[in-house]
């Protein structure tokens, strides 16, 4: 698997926020960033599978 560069231009407050819960962890900015991200697509797909599950099953 490859990597790329994404750029992104926050303003300083998101960034002090986003440097504290970093740190909270142990972690860099860039770590953080890229874990809360991935979490998140697990979260919209596993949604996503229970609704299709539920959708097969007729449950609602």
């Amino acid at each position: 698997m490859g990597t790329s560069v994404l750029s992104l231009r926050i303003d300083r407050e998101l960034l002090e926020r986003l440097r504290d819960h970093a740190a909270k962890r142990g972690m860099s900015v860039q770590d953080y960033v890229v874990r809360t991200l991935m979490r998140d697509d697990f979260d919209e797909r596993f949604q996503a599978a229970v609704e299709e599950t539920e959708r097969f099953y007729g449950v609602t």
